[in-house]
């Protein structure tokens, strides 16, 4: 492979909003072994052909292009990205690639346990896991499938290797609300990081109205009674989605990522790439780059350059829910990669 120039400024992949572009986040299958019902239908679920999912080798031809222009951190995602055989193969190419700072990872946790070591070892250092409950029969409605137990395992043995994981939770209304409270005493009890995101209009049924969601300002109420004064914490990165709050003598960390009542879009720094190969600037575009052309048969990483640029000189300067244009994307979150 190519050896590649460190990133410029005048070079970065900066859109006409001059928002600098540095993350991205590579979807690897949109496989998953549960059924989530803001992410996947209930029913039968066509997935990609596993011979039309980008090649290992494609993935690092492709990271390997957009270093020189800026892209230092990458989120593996899905769908469920630990059911795409040996993925510690990838994160150990990835990790290679010079000028990549951070490979972190998006796991509901089910298989976790099992390839942690081997995670690591390649030079995962990041997870956040997704845990919407505590009980296994809310488990069951939410993922309409078994689980809970495995993905308590696999915090456990995500923090056993000395990572410390971030817990992702989604509330719906009338289904787990009323697990707010244990998910922030869980976290606490373990010094990590429990970070709630706003219930998002990507659901398989098309049926969200904004009645499940759960804004952050309500959930901020909520948890005040239970645990007292938050202290807002210093925003260390722009990009970064969450708001933290830390507790009065409690060690852990409290997030709140309000992607629809408080969006974030002004200083996003986040591309993404299907499973498949086609990129998107927004995780609610309608508009696709296909860059398999481009990683097949010779590979041209000034012509992979030039679409991406295309792509990130198309974004729009926010994703528009709650105004009379937004209009849901016709992929559910298991096909654009979490």
């Amino acid at each position: 492979m190519q050896s590649i120039p460190l990133p410029t400024i005048a070079n970065s992949l900066i859109d006409s909003f001059q928002r600098t572009h540095r993350s991205l986040r590579i979807s690897v299958t949109d496989r998953c072994n549960i059924r989530c019902q803001y992410c996947m239908p209930a029913g039968l679920v066509q997935f990609l052909p596993r011979n039309q999912l980008l090649t290992y080798e494609q993935i690092e031809m492709l990271v390997r292009a957009l270093v020189p222009v800026g892209i230092t951190r990458l989120r593996l995602t899905g769908g469920e990205p630990l059911v795409r055989a040996k993925l510690d193969t990838l994160v150990k190419l990835l990790a290679s690639v010079p000028g990549i700072e951070s490979i972190a990872l998006t796991t509901n946790a089910m298989l976790l346990a099992e390839q942690i070591d081997a995670l690591i070892e390649a030079g995962l250092r990041n997870i956040n896991i997704s845990l919407d409950t505590l009980r296994e029969s809310v488990f069951k409605e939410l993922s309409r499938r078994d689980g809970l137990e495995k993905v308590l395992t696999g915090i456990d043995a995500a923090v056993k290797r000395g990572l410390k994981p971030k817990l992702n939770a989604v509330l719906l209304r009338d289904i787990n609300l009323e697990d707010a409270t244990e998910l922030v005493e869980f976290a606490l009890e373990r010094e990590l990081t429990v970070r709630f995101i706003e219930y998002m209009p990507l659901d398989a049924d098309g049926s969200w109205d904004g009645t499940q969601m759960i804004s952050g300002d309500e959930l901020r109420v909520l948890l005040k009674k239970r645990f007292g004064p938050m202290e807002l914490l210093d925003r260390d990165d722009p990009a970064r989605p969450s708001t933290n709050y830390g507790f009065q003598n409690r060690t852990g960390t409290v997030g709140f990522i309000d992607s629809v009542s408080k969006p974030f879009c002004g200083a996003c720094d986040r591309l993404r790439i299907t499973a498949e190969g086609l990129m998107r600037n927004c995780l609610f575009g309608k508009e696709e780059w296909d860059l398999r052309p481009y990683l097949q048969g010779e590979y041209n990483p000034e012509q992979l350059v030039e679409r991406v640029r295309e792509c990130v000189a198309s974004k729009f300067a926010a994703h528009g829910i709650g105004t009379p244009e937004f209009v849901s994307p016709e992929r559910t979150m298991h096909r654009i990669g979490g």
